[in-house]
């Protein structure tokens, strides 16, 4: 029995150390695939930062003539374009400052005639003696009589009405 009592007790014993040491063996392996994982991303990194670093730089270095010519050309474009719309700039603050003179002088005459209109009724007080309306009168009763009153059919507007000629009988 007591063989069986120690060789029950050391199985546990025999059987720990193989698990801290398999532990430790699988952490050690995570810990170096990391390690490569990471030095192989910084060689791939320097590499990608150091070929993006010379796609920029070889085109600058090796545009054709005919590339140089055509940014010339464009330039020139913007140029001329630029200068353009500056003259269009002006030509539109020449524009609106004669429109505000205009608007200037239209209030300036609006106001005159309000002003005037406001002072003709004061103005308009009958001055004019009775007698000369009185004349004018008597010329129209002149005229009136010395019209000749037509004879014959008269239409509604009192103009004469003229009679159709009247078929001949053969």
């Amino acid at each position: 029995m007591i063989d069986d009592a120690v060789g029950s007790d050391l199985r546990p014993l025999l059987r720990e150390p193989s698990r801290c040491i398999l532990r430790f063996l699988v952490l050690l392996l995570v810990l170096v695939s990391f390690s490569a994982a990471g030095a192989w991303l910084w060689a791939g990194l320097g590499e990608f930062v150091g070929t993006s670093e010379t796609h920029q730089a070889a085109p600058i270095v090796t545009s054709s003539l005919d590339d140089r010519a055509a940014l010339s050309e464009i330039k020139w474009a913007q140029l001329k374009a630029s200068d353009e719309i500056a003259e269009l700039n002006r030509r539109i603050d020449a524009a609106r400052e004669d429109l505000k003179g205009i608007l200037d002088q239209i209030s300036v005459l609006t106001s005159r005639i309000e002003s005037l209109q406001n002072s003709t009724p004061v103005a308009s007080t009958p001055s004019v003696s009775a007698p000369p309306s009185a004349q004018a009168a008597s010329g129209r009763a002149k005229k009136r009589r010395g019209r000749s009153t037509p004879q014959g059919p008269v239409s509604v507007g009192g103009a004469p009405v003229i009679a159709a000629p009247m078929a001949r009988a053969p």
